[in-house]
């Protein structure tokens, strides 16, 4: 397969989970708390830098257009896979939110801890999720904007987890910490607490 077709194959669940959330954002409750403005646009602007990274290639520039992987079939293949695994994750745990789901840290109204489907493995199963596919599109790629895309997809989502942990602390107190230490915080826990 041309690496122009294996792009738009890694390209494809991106936008099966965009259009997935466009849809799913129609049916949450309102919010009663939300993070500060100035924290979620800091958020955005350094997904929005990740992704451009990721997607387009006007920031090839020096290092990052060099290659960090071989240009093999079977790497760009991994890649593919791994995109579609991770946006699969995301939309799953997006699904198990149902109603309280929201682009912001933020409480809906009625808030609830979720401990189903994938939240009964780890706290942010939708930033796993996108790790994951972010992982596997840098793998298309093949350069380095791709590993500086996914360090700083990394770096916006671990930031923001920990926002959300704080406000779930104040919401559910001894609920949510007995949750954190049965769970893992990206990576599923495995063996003991």
């Amino acid at each position: 397969m041309k690496s122009h077709t294996l792009w738009q194959a890694a390209f494809i669940p991106w936008c099966v989970l965009a259009a997935f959330w466009a849809v799913t954002a129609l049916g949450v409750k309102p919010a009663k708390a939300r993070e500060k403005s100035r924290d979620w646009l800091i958020t955005v602007a350094v997904m929005v830098v990740a992704y451009e990274l990721l997607f387009t290639r006007w920031l090839r520039i020096g290092p990052l257009g060099m290659r960090f992987v071989p240009r093999k079939d079977w790497i760009a293949y991994a890649g593919v896979a791994l995109s579609w695994l991770g946006t699969t994750i995301a939309m799953w745990a997006r699904y198990c939110l149902g109603e309280y789901w929201s682009a912001r840290v933020t409480l809906k109204e009625g808030h609830r801890l979720i401990r189903s489907g994938p939240y009964g493995l780890v706290r942010h199963p939708i930033y796993t999720g996108m790790l994951i596919a972010c992982v596997g599109t840098a793998l298309v790629a093949g350069e380095w904007r791709g590993v500086l895309a996914v360090v700083l997809v990394v770096t916006a989502h671990s930031r923001k987890a920990v926002r959300e942990e704080r406000m779930l602390t104040r919401e559910f107190g001894e609920e949510y910490t007995a949750y954190r230490q049965s769970t893992g915080f990206l990576l599923p826990r495995f063996g003991g607490r």
